[in-house]
C-alpha cells in the first residue's frame, strides 16, 4: 500500500498561514510626489508586506510612470509588486505586449481589471478590443503559456476585484458573484475587495461567494477613512452609502488630528470584523500616505515575519536615497 501523501495529511493548526499584508500605491505625478512616495515606500517596507500593488491609469494613461515604479520596486527594494492592468479600450495584441513587458521586468503578479469606461465611449468599439476582466485573465494565461520556459522560477499570480456591495453597473449582487466565479474559472488566483463601509459587508460577500462555488482567497481592501471629502467621494464612486455615523463624526471633527483618530478607529473596526470572519489578509489602500496606514496596522497588531535584507537591493536603495537627498540639496 502506498504511504499517505504529505499533501493529504492534515497540517497542525500551529502551522496555519499568517495573515497576509499588502498595500496599494499609485505612480507619482511629479518629482515632489515621487520624493514623498519613496519616503512612504521606505516606511511601508519596514513592515514586511507580502506585496504592494501599483495602480494603472485609465486606458494606460500613466503606463510609463507605472512601469518605472514597478522597476524601482523590483531593483531598489525587497518589495514584491503586484501590477494593476486594465483592459478596456485596448486590443488583445496591445495588452499582450504590455503583459510581456511586465514579465520581462520581473513582475510575477497582475491584478486584472476591466477599468473605468471612458466618458467618450465610441458607438463601435475598436476591433479586437477586450471588454471584460475575464477576457484579460484568459489573455494573461495565454501569454504565460507561451512563455512557460521563461517562467520556471515563478508563475504569474492573477488577482481580480470583488465587490462587497453591488457594483454600480451590475443588475444585482447575485450577478457580481457570477462574474467573480467566472473570473475564477478563467484562471484568477485571488480577489481583493473594493472599499466597504459596513462591518457585515465582507462576511456577507464571502458567504455568498462560497455558496456559489468561489474558492479563491478573498482579501478585504480597507482604507484609512480619515477624510470626510474622500469618504464621500468613494461613496459616489462605489455606489455604496458610507456609514451615517462616520460621516457625522468626521463632519464634527474640529481638526485633522481628530478626523484621523476617528477614521483610523473606524478602519480598524472594519478590518477586525473581516479578520473575525476569516479574512486571509488585509489590503490597505494608502493613497501614497503611510502615517494613517501604519497606525491602522499597529492597532490591528498583526504578526509580521522577519525577512533577511537583500544586500544588493539594500545598496541600490541606499544609493537611490542619496540621489534623492542630493536633488533636494541642489534644488
Amino acid at each position: 500500500m502506498s504511504p499517505p501523501s504529505l499533501i493529504q495529511a492534515s497540517a497542525p493548526s500551529s502551522h496555519s498561514a499568517p495573515i497576509a499584508l499588502s498595500y496599494e500605491l499609485f505612480p507619482p505625478r511629479n518629482e515632489a510626489a515621487s520624493l514623498s512616495l519613496w519616503d512612504t515606500i521606505g516606511k511601508l517596507e519596514s513592515t514586511n508586506p507580502d506585496y504592494v500593488s501599483v495602480t494603472y491609469g485609465a486606458n494606460g494613461s500613466n503606463r510609463d510612470t507605472a512601469v518605472d515604479l514597478l522597476n524601482r520596486l523590483l531593483t531598489e527594494t525587497s518589495l514584491l509588486p503586484l501590477a494593476h492592468l486594465t483592459c478596456v479600450g485596448n486590443t488583445g495584441d496591445e495588452l499582450a505586449d504590455i503583459i510581456s513587458e511586465l514579465l520581462d521586468h520581473g513582475v510575477r503578479g497582475i491584478l486584472a481589471l476591466r477599468g473605468d469606461l471612458p466618458s467618450d465611449v465610441p458607438e463601435q468599439p475598436r476591433a479586437g478590443a477586450l471588454t471584460y476582466a475575464q477576457d484579460l485573465i484568459e489573455l494573461i494565461r495565454r501569454v504565460e503559456q507561451r512563455r512557460s520556459a521563461l517562467l520556471c522560477a515563478g508563475k504569474v499570480a492573477i488577482g481580480v476585484a470583488a465587490y462587497p456591495a453591488r457594483y454600480p453597473e451590475s443588475p444585482s449582487i447575485e450577478h457580481d458573484i457570477e462574474v467573480l466565479l467566472a473570473k475564477q474559472r478563467s484562471g484568477a488566483d485571488f480577489a481583493i475587495t473594493q472599499v466597504f463601509f459596513h462591518a457585515d459587508q465582507y462576511k456577507d460577500l464571502v458567504n455568498r461567494a462560497r455558496r456559489a462555488g468561489v474558492s479563491i482567497p478573498i482579501i478585504p481592501g480597507v482604507m484609512p477613512l480619515t477624510s470626510l471629502r474622500r469618504v464621500q467621494r468613494l461613496g459616489d464612486l462605489t455606489g455604496v452609502e458610507p456609514s451615517a455615523k462616520l460621516l457625522d463624526a468626521l463632519g464634527r471633527a474640529e481638526n485633522a488630528a481628530e478626523s484621523r483618530r476617528i477614521g483610523v478607529q473606524e478602519t480598524v473596526g472594519l478590518a477586525r470584523a473581516a479578520l473575525d470572519a476569516g479574512a486571509p489578509g488585509i489590503h490597505l489602500y494608502t493613497f501614497n500616505e503611510h502615517a494613517a496606514a501604519l497606525e491602522v496596522l499597529d492597532k490591528l497588531q498583526l504578526l509580521r515575519p522577519g525577512r533577511p535584507q537583500i544586500p544588493a537591493r539594500a545598496a541600490r536603495a541606499s544609493q537611490s536615497a542619496r540621489v534623492a537627498t542630493d536633488r533636494l540639496v541642489t534644488a
